[in-house]
């Protein structure tokens, strides 16, 4: 009776256990792909790189960022529309370019890209809504603010 249960658990009870660690190890990682429902308009970033999180505020016509300075690295732009139009938000610069789905009014979007060092161009790309002044530039090099602060563009530009 013992060898028989000892045999039991030991081909039934052991690689279940084993395989529920594992999944509780891969649910504390996080997995995904961390996008969120935005889309890039280059290769989408691997699985698992989601960095710092840079909150930005979009309204009719401002864009909020909670920090402009940043170090090189990953980072997910967490973006939410809080207009009443519709809006992106597009990263341009150092070689690269990255930009949301259209967000209509209360929506949101996650936007996760490596940036290096160098100046970026932030904006709204939806119906001339950056010559409106939803613009704004983000420095990626040196020392990270530390993003107590909100950063909103006036209309003047860059």
């Amino acid at each position: 009776m013992a060898t028989t249960l000892m045999t039991f658990v030991r081909r039934n009870v052991g690689p279940g256990l084993a395989a529920g660690a594992l999944a509780g190890i891969l649910v504390a990682c996080g997995g995904g792909n961390g996008n969120g429902g935005g889309s890039s308009s280059s290769a989408p970033e691997p699985s698992g790189k989601q960095g710092t999180t840079v909150d930005v505020k979009l309204v009719d016509y401002k864009m909020e960022l909670s920090q402009k300075t940043l170090k090189a690295g990953a980072y997910t732009f967490v973006v939410k529309n809080d207009g009443q139009h519709d809006h992106a938000m597009e990263i341009d610069g150092s070689g690269t370019e990255h930009k949301t789905r259209t967000l209509a009014p209360g929506e949101s979007a996650n936007l996760t890209v490596s940036l290096k060092d160098g100046k970026y161009r932030v904006y709204c790309p939806v119906d001339g809504h950056k010559d409106m002044g939803m613009k704004t530039e983000l420095t990626v090099g040196g020392t990270a603010s530390t993003g107590s602060g909100t950063h909103t563009t006036d209309g003047n530009g860059y």
